[in-house]
């Protein structure tokens, strides 16, 4: 899907990893702000599809460290019983 290595978790795509190295990130839409401030970037599905905020795109200079990496995960994990 999309290209991309993708994890799915009870049927659902909580996040997928790109060949650059990014993660996609399913999001809960109610947390999409402060998950851009976060170092997320919104999503796109082609050059100029806008997914919309159940999902966005955290560049792999972000993702530095384990701990990051986790904590993003976590957010994808966590969206997956969200209506988006």
């Amino acid at each position: 899907m999309f290209g991309v290595l993708s994890f799915m978790v009870d049927g659902r795509l909580a996040v997928a990893a790109g060949k650059d190295g990014s993660l996609l990130v399913r999001t809960d839409p109610a947390d999409y702000d402060d998950l851009l401030k976060r170092g997320g970037e919104p999503a796109y599905m082609s050059k100029d599809r806008l997914m919309g905020p159940g999902w966005l795109t955290v560049p792999s200079a972000r993702l530095e460290g384990d701990e990051e990496l986790e904590w993003w995960v976590g957010v994808g994990l966590a969206s997956k019983s969200s209506g988006s």
